[in-house]
């Protein structure tokens, strides 16, 4: 069953999309991490060979919550699954099934793929959206830390060296 207000993103919604991702920042108090830019975005979802995945939530024509999304695998079960990389739904659309509603066509999307995941990751002091995917049977992964290399280590480490 799908839900009317949910769609994949098109081309057209770039613009807003990459509204509602410099919302989720401030959000989550990185709004200084955010550098996506609309040609960045658009050449990710509609290039010659995208990477990046969307859909998108509207209410009286306006998108006013996104998910983006790329696929992972898991050698493990030896099949695809979906990262979800960002899901936001603008403060004041919220309550309305809009989060869930995205999750759903994500879940349909592994269902109808044969994909055998869907997994993301959650602040730890974000207790409403913690609290909302254990209402929809998540699990967090607490044997897991999320480890990261970004600008200098990243370089650092290309070029064989350490920190």
């Amino acid at each position: 069953m799908t839900d009317a207000r949910v769609r994949r993103a098109r081309e057209s919604d770039v613009d807003s999309i990459v509204g509602l991702v410099f919302e989720l920042a401030e959000y989550e108090e990185a709004a200084h991490e955010c550098h996506l830019t609309a040609e960045q975005l658009r050449a990710a979802l509609f290039g010659d060979s995208p990477a990046l995945f969307g859909h998108v939530a509207e209410v009286g024509g306006e998108v006013v919550g996104c998910a983006l999304w790329f696929l992972n695998f898991s050698t493990w079960r030896g099949v695809h699954g979906i990262y979800l990389e960002d899901l936001y739904v603008q403060p004041a659309q919220r309550g309305q099934g809009l989060g869930k509603a995205l999750l759903t066509a994500l879940a349909q999307e592994c269902v109808a793929r044969g994909y055998q995941r869907l997994e993301w990751t959650v602040l730890d002091w974000n207790a409403p959206a913690i609290g909302f995917y254990r209402s929809i049977g998540a699990v967090p992964m607490d044997k897991w830390t999320v480890q990261r290399l970004t600008d200098g280590a990243l370089t650092a480490l290309a070029e064989g060296g350490q920190r």
